[in-house]
């Protein structure tokens, strides 16, 4: 018998696609729609985009009530309000709110008088803190306490993100399943098609190549790598790949360190030209200053290129250092946030270093295959969560 599960995901494809949105995507598309179909309540950021489409196993309805800011505010109302007609004509089995904003709309639902029991999956890449404490949201966790309390199933991508549902007042056991890689980061390309990426972009023979690949916000310590920049080689160079509030301070800082004929700004690209700028580049540096868990991170595990990052948040469960983490299979190069000097340092390593560097790389290349895998990840989130709330 066909069950459905309605989702609420504040952004979704094709515009907006950052790690939670690839979740729902890569997981939901591996489940058998005869079994479960979806349903998801998102924001419409584009007039040009429809009101309602089919992508994947998702039935995506988008709604839309004013603009910039003061839509996503209104997002939790009008969704609620959604939910109640949508489960009117579709008889929902259960919620999916995948943040931890997303428990708004779904204890305003119960509040509406829908009945439904939910599941939560915490795919959050800002600091405890700074999703509970800032001032708008304060004084509203309480609500957000109840949709904790009250949920079926709670699954979350990291070990550390596994800590907040016991804080907030849930008592079940908390799922932890990461997100998986993108096996595209593996795919090869014809080298004359990478050769003219090199020269797209300006790269020349000598040159290493210094890649980031996110948005460009104050949690993601792009500013960090800038920083490290005279720290290091001139031959030294960096590749920023994304796009974000942050770009205009990024240009302005690397003008002020002189570094700015070194960085390239690729802006916003397809996902799946991030894998081809990784294989023309040579070391991936991400020093975040939190992070859920990273699927950038994950997919430059699978990519081959050694990797760079601090063991903020979730990147802890898989970053594994020498020096740091000498009982584990080392995978990367370990710093601390808000280091240039670190970052300086551990890229010196790997280009004095080149074979123990190969084999750094090949281990965090089996350590992703093992651990990564959508298929399996897709099972689990059948199995172990979305089972468990609709038998509920």
């Amino acid at each position: 018998m066909k069950r459905r599960i309605l989702i609420f995901s504040l952004a979704y494809y094709p515009r907006f696609v950052s790690g939670a949105e690839v979740a729902i995507k890569e997981i939901t598309d591996r489940i058998d729609p005869d079994d479960i179909e979806f349903h998801m309540i998102t924001l419409l950021f584009d007039r040009a985009e429809p009101r309602e489409e089919q992508i994947g196993n998702v039935r995506v309805h988008r709604i839309s009530f004013a603009g910039g800011y003061l839509s996503k505010m209104l997002y939790i109302p009008f969704a609620a309000l959604k939910a109640r007609s949508l489960n009117a004509a579709w008889h929902f089995d259960a919620f999916w709110s995948v943040m931890t904003y997303m428990l708004f709309p779904v204890v305003l639902a119960r509040v509406l008088g829908v009945r439904v029991p939910h599941a939560l999956s915490l795919q959050d890449g800002d600091p405890y803190e700074k999703v509970f404490d800032r001032w708008f949201v304060y004084p509203c966790t309480p609500i957000l306490d109840v949709g904790f309390r009250t949920a079926g199933a709670v699954q979350t991508i990291s070990t550390y993100l596994a800590t907040w549902p016991p804080k907030r007042g849930y008592t079940g056991t908390v799922e932890v399943i990461p997100n998986g890689a993108s096996l595209a980061s593996a795919q090869e390309y014809p080298e004359e098609e990478l050769e003219a990426l090199k020269r797209e972009i300006g790269k020349k023979e000598g040159e290493i190549l210094l890649i980031s690949v996110s948005r460009l916000v104050y949690q993601k310590g792009i500013d960090t790598i800038i920083r490290a920049l005279p720290l290091l080689e001139p031959r030294i160079r960096l590749l920023i790949v994304g796009d974000g509030a942050d770009k205009d301070m990024l240009v302005t800082l690397a003008h002020e360190l002189a570094v700015d004929d070194r960085i390239v700004f690729t802006g916003q690209v397809d996902r799946t030209m991030t894998a081809k700028y990784r294989k023309i580049s040579d070391v991936f540096v991400s020093p975040s200053r939190s992070e859920g868990q990273g699927i950038s991170f994950v997919s430059t595990m699978i990519s081959g290129l050694p990797m760079i990052a601090t063991q903020e948040g979730g990147l802890a469960d898989f970053i594994f250092d020498a020096k740091r983490n000498p009982e584990k299979p080392t995978t990367g190069w370990a710093v601390d946030k808000d280091s240039p000097e670190q970052i300086a340092e551990a890229v010196g390593e790997i280009l004095a270093h080149p074979e123990q560097a190969k084999k750094v790389v090949a281990t965090a290349k089996q350590y992703a295959h093992d651990h990564f895998d959508w298929d399996a990840i897709a099972r689990r989130m059948r199995e172990e969560v979305f089972e468990k709330v609709l038998t509920r």
